[in-house]
């Protein structure tokens, strides 16, 4: 007879940290180098989707690598550093508000990821990606890994690249397009922003057009899990 599960919460939260036994498994299976692969910017209203390969040194990994999501902005930037002056390859690559109106976020954000990989100077074997898909046309194995940068190493490494990369580029935005707080907000729904677009439109090639509130002309704002950790 199953013993019945308790309603008690728990005293303290139970949180993942990424490590890299998947990396390690591989590493058995012939599979070596190992990159990772995550994206930055799914739900922003403005701004490209920004992807980063990474792969990691096993004798020299950083310590703190998380998903950029549970780190502050100082820390994302300390740890960015860090990866660029360990890792053994980083790759960066996005696709523009308007590769993302043509397709949809799903295909572009699929897309970067395969840029990124294909610009690694070190060719993977096996490539890890964060969420449910692996990118098509990679130019090696891939497997996607849900809460991958919570359970990679790897993976959180090429979270933390692609998050301040983003955020660099939206910063480079906002000292362009001053009315809108792109630098405060990197282009998501916040009551500023969509403030901002009401009184002055959207900014052509930067704007999503294929996004809500553009696409049915309202104000619906859009929800996005990695708007947080913005300090």
């Amino acid at each position: 007879m199953a013993r019945p599960r308790s309603d008690s919460p728990l005293l303290f939260e139970i949180v993942e940290k990424p490590d890299f036994s998947f990396e390690t498994r591989a590493m058995a299976e012939g599979l070596w180098p190992v990159a990772g692969m995550d994206e930055a910017g799914r739900g922003p209203l403005a701004g490209p989707v920004v992807a980063a390969a990474v792969v990691l040194d096993p004798a020299n990994i950083p310590d703190g690598l998380d998903d950029s999501k549970r780190l502050t902005h100082l820390q994302r930037e300390a740890l960015f550093l860090k990866i660029l002056g360990s890792a053994l390859a980083v790759s960066m690559a996005s696709v523009s508000a308007e590769g993302i109106d043509a397709s949809n976020i799903l295909k572009a954000s699929l897309e970067a990821m395969r840029r990124a990989v294909a610009g690694l100077s070190i060719r993977p074997k096996l490539a890890l990606a964060d969420g449910r898909d692996v990118p098509p046309g990679l130019p090696c194995e891939g497997r996607a890994l849900i809460k991958g940068d919570q359970r990679s190493q790897s993976i959180a490494a090429a979270s933390i690249v692609a998050k301040v990369m983003r955020d660099r580029m939206m910063c480079g935005c906002g000292s362009h397009h001053a009315h809108y707080g792109f630098e405060l907000h990197m282009g998501y729904a916040t009551v500023r922003h969509r403030t901002a677009i009401d009184l002055h439109g959207p900014v052509a090639r930067l704007h999503r057009a294929s996004f809500a509130p553009f696409r049915f002309g309202g104000t619906e704002v859009l929800e996005e899990e990695g708007f947080s950790g913005l300090d």
